[in-house]
Parts: C-alpha cells; sequence; structure tokens
C-alpha cells in the first residue's frame, strides 16, 4: 500500500518516468518545505552547519527539507539518494513512531538509503554522528 501522491483537487498522480528521474519531487511540499527549513530545530542547524554543509561529507551536496514522495526529508543527498532524518522526543510517540516506520519503508521501496539521528546524539556527539554518515557515504560509494 502506497499513499497516493496527491495533486491539486486532491486527485491521484500517476508516476512517471520523468519524477524518478527528480526524486520523486512533490511541489506540492514547497510551501512546507520553505517553512521547515526557516524554522530547523537546533540540532537540525547543528548537522547542517557542522557536517552536511557546503560540501563538507566528502564532497557531497546535501539539501535541507527536501521533499520526496509524499513526504520530506530533513536532509538529502540526490547522488547517493540518502536521507538523513533528525528526531526529536516526539518520535518516541507510537504513532509518530508507526507513521515513521511506514514511511521509511516506502521510501526504501523506492530505492532510498535513511539513517536516523536523535537530537541528543547530535548536539552531544556530533562527531560520532559526522563517522556515522561518513561510514554509510563509504558503503554507498562501494555500491556504486
Amino acid at each position: 500500500f502506497y499513499p497516493p501522491l496527491e495533486g491539486v483537487g486532491g486527485g491521484k498522480k500517476i508516476i512517471t518516468k520523468n519524477m524518478k528521474e527528480f526524486n520523486y519531487y512533490n511541489k506540492n511540499l514547497k510551501q512546507n518545505a520553505n517553512k521547515l527549513r526557516k524554522e530547523m530545530t537546533k540540532a537540525e542547524a547543528c548537522l547542517w552547519k557542522y557536517v552536511l554543509r557546503t560540501r563538507q561529507m566528502k564532497g557531497y551536496t546535501f539539501n535541507r527539507q527536501r521533499f520526496i514522495l509524499n513526504y520530506i526529508a530533513d536532509f538529502f543527498c540526490k547522488e547517493l539518494k540518502l536521507i538523513i532524518e533528525v528526531d526529536g522526543a516526539t518520535h518516541f510517540e507510537e504513532e509518530v513512531y508507526k507513521k515513521d516506520i511506514v514511511r521509511q519503508r516506502i521510501l526504501e521501496e523506492h530505492g532510498y538509503k535513511i539513517i536516523r539521528f536523535m537530537d541528543e546524539e547530535i548536539l552531544n556527539e556530533i562527531n560520532n554522528v559526522a563517522e556515522n554518515i561518513r561510514g554509510v557515504v563509504d558503503d554507498l560509494e562501494k555500491e556504486k
């Protein structure tokens, strides 16, 4: 079961080859993504500033709050199809946790690799987080 990609008026969108080439870019989420970019959490801002921004991670470009399918990924590297999620305390709530599982499964079925970090990990162990990301990037490079 995949949630429909909804267009204007609530109609379903058909996934085309062109959408796949653009990583399932869903322009209906643009306004929401822009808002999230402007209101990043402290952990997201730290990860962005110290690890992902300006090609700091092995020369790869990461985007903030990138919309893919019906979801907005916290950070996304198009070249590696790597999504990095930063989870706060709300992700421990049962309903949010279940949605995260469904979301991750759907994105993985479309070829994306998702890794998650808790706010506290990023704020207290940024070097370890950077090393973990670097390890995943190394693995993805080997798969190319």
